[in-house]
């Protein structure tokens, strides 16, 4: 099952289900992609991106955790490194609310030099490192992942790691053991369809059940021009109209 989760202007998680892990899935599914594809370390992804308008940016949460598995055999790099990579981060909290372009120049001016100096000391620690020691994995992966995990910081509506998804994806891990036998493709299609429904719900705080009632009482009378209305956004926004104002809580409430 693979996640694809939109950013503001298409506030859509999309569920894709393939019989395998390998790249062929997802470089059908972004065939006509040409923007921003943030995710792990990956390698199945280098042939997704390859030959076409994608860029591919890194997620800065999974760079951290490298450097947290093996703190105990190198526990000085490891406090260094996730103090630089946290610095990155409480830049991210101030701009939280900031617009795209006052969040660029955030991270331009105080993420940029941060980046600088973890670069170097990088390097610095490749030098020290044998090339087997568990830390030199965190360090190669960081590294090899360095232009990725800069796109960031020169596209201000880039995230700094792909948590968003991970959380969504994590719903699905847990719900294994009950899908372990979804008959067949088609089952892995339709449970990938309804997990589309529930995680954009989810993402625009929409009652799952009453949302996919409504679909599912009106759907067969809709015409084909009108489906765009039932998307969870689309059906919130016209739910909301139909309330009379006096039951929704003022601010003041």
């Amino acid at each position: 099952m693979w996640v694809y989760v939109g950013d503001e202007a298409h506030a859509y998680n999309i569920f894709d289900f393939t019989l395998n892990r390998g790249r062929d899935g997802a470089k059908y599914f972004l065939r006509d992609y040409q923007q921003v594809l943030l995710a792990d370390g990956y390698g199945g992804y280098d042939g997704v991106v390859a030959g076409n308008g994608i860029t591919r940016a890194g997620c800065w949460a999974h760079s951290r955790r490298k450097f947290i598995d093996p703190e105990k055999v190198a526990p000085e790099i490891a406090g260094e490194a996730v103090e630089l990579i946290g610095a990155l981060f409480r830049v991210e909290r101030q701009a939280e609310d900031f617009s795209v372009e006052e969040r660029l120049a955030l991270r331009q001016s105080q993420s940029a030099p941060v980046l600088a100096k973890l670069r170097e000391r990088l390097l610095e620690w490749k030098e020290q490192l044998l090339p087997k020691h568990p830390m030199a994995e965190a360090v190669n992966y960081a590294l090899s992942q360095w232009a990725e995990l800069n796109v960031f910081c020169s596209d201000g509506a880039v995230p700094m790691d792909n948590n968003v998804s991970e959380r969504e994806m994590k719903r699905i891990v847990l719900n294994r053991k009950n899908s372990l036998f979804v008959g067949n493709s088609r089952g892995g299609r339709t449970a990938a369809i309804l997990a589309s429904f529930t995680s954009t719900c989810r993402r625009h705080e929409v009652d799952p059940q009453m949302y996919l009632t409504q679909l599912l009482m009106n759907l067969p009378q809709a015409k084909m021009s009108e489906l765009s209305d039932w998307l969870p956004d689309q059906w919130k926004i016209r739910h909301l109209a139909r309330i009379p104002s006096s039951t929704v809580p003022s601010a003041s409430n």
